[in-house]
């Protein structure tokens, strides 16, 4: 039996990789020397794509890819990805956001406790012999009451706020569009930020929220604040970042992101205010599986003809024109 054609544009998680390989015909871009001479000498017949969201897949691959139907992605994030020519194209695509959402949460709050409880700092304190010759460690501020402002309110941002409630922290959150939920709504950024001591952000990267975490959001978050971002490193503006953790006009930041991974500001990397996670969130084994899997899994309903598990674009074939 003729099995469809998948194009393999970037590494996947090994058993997830086996069940691919046993149900299609893989076309292995990962391994290629030459991405662009590859894909012009493979690309056509290849109906579907897997690929991670830091991969670029633009006009000029899809130019490669005349017949493909669906872009499947092993990551949450896309912004490599032009979106807009899959939809053009009629081209459906999926994400693999529901897969890591538990890790990603479970990542935000352990960087909210080890900011607002100094963690490095204490555990620094005990390691240099601080505790024994300076005494107890100076008093910090309990989290119970304080509030917890979630920017993007999807399934990770909403995994966040299960995890805070039992904490008893209060919740507010701003998303595109308002929730059924009991929690305060806000239409925009500044006015979570006035609101919240603690800024978590969880929204897509890309050129529709490039610095949307700027110097009036932090200003609004104030010198009692605290950030922390397991979105995109695009979302927020370092510089502004680090000059309001220097002089005092945001107390502390938690980040598991950075705008120049893996090289991130050396500024960020001296303040003893910040507590740094190379982009790691999500990184078990077994939510990495399963989003690989989760993609494999999309694929295969596809050629099924069943519902995809995670679109991000329906599926709109007859659009899509060959050259």
């Amino acid at each position: 039996m003729t099995h469809s054609k998948v194009m393999v544009m970037s590494p996947i998680f090994p058993a997830a990789l086996a069940n691919l390989d046993a149900q299609f015909d893989l076309v292995r871009c990962d391994q290629a020397e030459d991405r662009e001479t590859f894909m012009r000498s493979n690309g056509k017949n290849c109906r579907a794509v897997i690929l991670n969201g830091h991969v670029r897949l633009g006009t000029d691959e899809l130019d490669y890819l005349p017949d493909l139907e669906l872009v499947a992605c092993t990551s949450a994030g896309f912004e490599a990805i032009d979106v807009a020519a899959l939809k053009r194209s009629g081209i459906a695509m999926t994400n693999t956001s529901q897969a890591l959402r538990d890790d990603v949460a479970d990542a935000a709050v352990m960087l909210m406790l080890a900011t607002r409880r100094n963690l490095l700092s204490c555990d620094a304190y005990v390691r240099t012999g601080q505790w024994g010759t300076d005494g107890p460690y100076p008093l910090l501020s309990s989290l119970k009451g304080k509030r917890a402002g979630i920017l993007g309110f999807g399934a990770i941002g909403q995994e966040i706020a299960a995890r805070l409630l039992p904490m008893k922290l209060e919740i507010g959150y701003c998303a595109r569009h308002q929730k059924d939920v009991a929690f305060p709504y806000f239409s925009d950024a500044e006015m979570l930020a006035d609101w919240c001591d603690i800024l978590f952000v969880i929204i897509p990267g890309g050129k529709e929220t490039y610095h949307l975490v700027g110097r009036d959001v932090l200003a609004k978050l104030g010198a009692n604040g605290t950030l922390i971002n397991v979105a995109r490193g695009s979302v927020v503006d370092e510089t502004a970042l680090v000059d309001c953790l220097t002089t005092g006009k945001l107390q502390s930041a938690g980040l598991d992101v950075f705008q120049n991974e893996p090289h991130p500001n050396p500024a960020l990397t001296m303040l003893s205010n910040v507590v740094l996670c190379p982009h790691h969130a999500s990184g078990t084994t077994e939510t990495r599986g399963a989003m690989a899997q989760l993609a494999v899994d999309n694929i295969a309903a596809h050629f099924q003809k069943k519902p995809l598990l995670t679109p991000v674009l329906a599926p709109k074939y007859s659009l899509r024109t060959s050259k």
